[in-house]
């Protein structure tokens, strides 16, 4: 958009002009397989990318267009690329950028799905992933060697909470010509912008928070535009495509990233977005601030309650003073934290249970960030697929209970809380 506009203005115009036919003002859902051309030249300079274009919805679809533009805005990028699920985002991610061979040095707090992604099927693709805690810095800059071609963290660990020093970090990555990647799924560009603290990537789920009623699935990047791609370690962007008459990607400036991803990566993998979904994530999407002020006011009474409660041995909400990141959200996070943290409690692992066995507004699920408010044990879902070491090293205990509070009213989560603690 021309204008500067603030963010709860972008949420709901950014990447949008009124549809020229019809005039409708809502975005149209175009389930079209594929778009007509105008000429035989038009469609051979489309191919060559010599031309932009809606040619076949695996690589461009109007509706997806919308929710990548609008992505883009709100984090501030200059470009965005949509995939079917947080997981699609970030393979394609590491595939549009990195080859057989390639290191990448990650955060031992991501996700038990990221990591087991980066740990098992990247590994068998040719990958090494390093995995270091993101606070020690000293360790995360020694793993970097000339095969390295990234640091992935995330802004918010999951299920944690826990948070890291991201201007320390990009001054790491930069100093040595690394791409700085941030997954930002849990506190969404409205309370946490990564661009403005040197990641040139940013990935998320729109699964989540974005999309905000867990009915629809979806991930997406969003480029900085501003790494120089013109760097010997990323020979993927700096080589002659055959593919494409010998263009180099890096000669494209801001746009390199985005193109290699659509012409490449979505093309030969085929992950992308369905225009429907993006259609249902837009939707969720106009509303984004209006959540997320509500996600934050319901977790701080939450969280002060647990803190409080005679049977919570531990809460892991970084806005709480005493907590190792108490600093840090204050640096990074002035809107406020969000909605996803860990707590125990007393008794360990079969008190826990019991709490979740015995919720009744609250539910059992492993998704988290939806409208409704969730509950699940890590250990045995979302991070079962680690090695206990592992699972200690990110902070995941056997007892570890992750809550996910939705938009209901506080006061009931907090009785449901309440009779559920009863019964241990």
């Amino acid at each position: 958009m021309s204008k500067k506009y603030q963010f709860e203005t972008l949420q709901i115009h950014a990447g949008q002009k009124p549809d020229p036919v019809t005039k409708a003002t809502g975005v149209p859902l175009y389930l079209s397989n594929a778009f007509t051309f105008d000429s035989a030249d038009q469609a051979k300079n489309i191919f060559a990318l010599e031309e932009g274009g809606y040619f076949y919805s695996r690589l461009s679809n109007p509706t997806v267009d919308v929710l990548q533009q609008r992505m883009a805005a709100l984090d501030g990028g200059v470009g965005a690329v949509a995939f079917a699920s947080g997981t699609a985002a970030i393979m394609g991610l590491i595939m549009t950028v990195c080859q057989s061979g390639d290191e990448i040095i990650a955060a031992n707090n991501l996700y038990g799905g990221t990591i087991g992604s980066l740990s098992g099927t990247m590994q068998g693709m040719g990958f090494t992933s390093h995995f270091v805690n993101p606070r020690d810095l000293d360790t995360m800059e020694n793993l970097i060697n000339e095969k390295t071609k990234m640091i992935f963290v995330e802004s918010v660990g999951n299920p944690n909470g826990d948070m890291l020093d991201f201007d320390a970090i990009s001054e790491i990555c930069h100093r040595h010509g690394l791409l700085f990647v941030v997954d930002n799924t849990t506190p969404t560009p409205y309370l946490f912008r990564p661009i403005e603290h040197g990641a040139d990537l940013v990935v998320y789920s729109t699964t989540k928070y974005i999309a905000g009623h867990g009915n629809v699935m979806g991930g997406i990047i969003v480029d900085s535009g501003r790494f120089d791609w013109h760097n010997e370690r990323y020979p993927l962007m700096t080589t002659p495509d055959k593919a494409y008459h010998d263009i180099v990607y890096a000669d494209l400036g801001q746009e390199a990233f985005c193109t290699k991803a659509v012409a490449k990566t979505l093309r030969d993998l085929g992950g992308c977005m369905s225009p429907f979904n993006a259609y249902m994530t837009l939707l969720g999407l106009e509303t984004l601030s209006l959540r997320m002020d509500k996600h934050v006011e319901n977790s701080r009474k939450i969280a002060e309650f647990l803190q409080n409660h005679e049977k919570v041995e531990w809460v892991s909400y970084a806005e709480l003073k005493g907590h190792s990141s108490y600093d840090l959200c204050q640096k990074y996070f002035p809107k406020g934290f969000g909605g996803l943290f860990t707590f125990g409690v007393k008794g360990g692992l079969e008190a826990g249970k019991s709490v979740i066995n015995h919720i009744q507004l609250f539910t059992h699920v492993t998704n988290f960030a939806d409208s409704r408010s969730l509950l699940t044990h890590p250990a045995s879902t979302t991070h079962a697929q680690m090695s206990e070491e592992e699972r200690l090293a990110g902070g995941v205990q056997q007892g570890t209970i992750r809550i996910s509070v939705g938009l209901e009213n506080v006061d009931d989560l907090i009785a449901d809380l309440n009779q559920a603690f009863d019964q241990i």
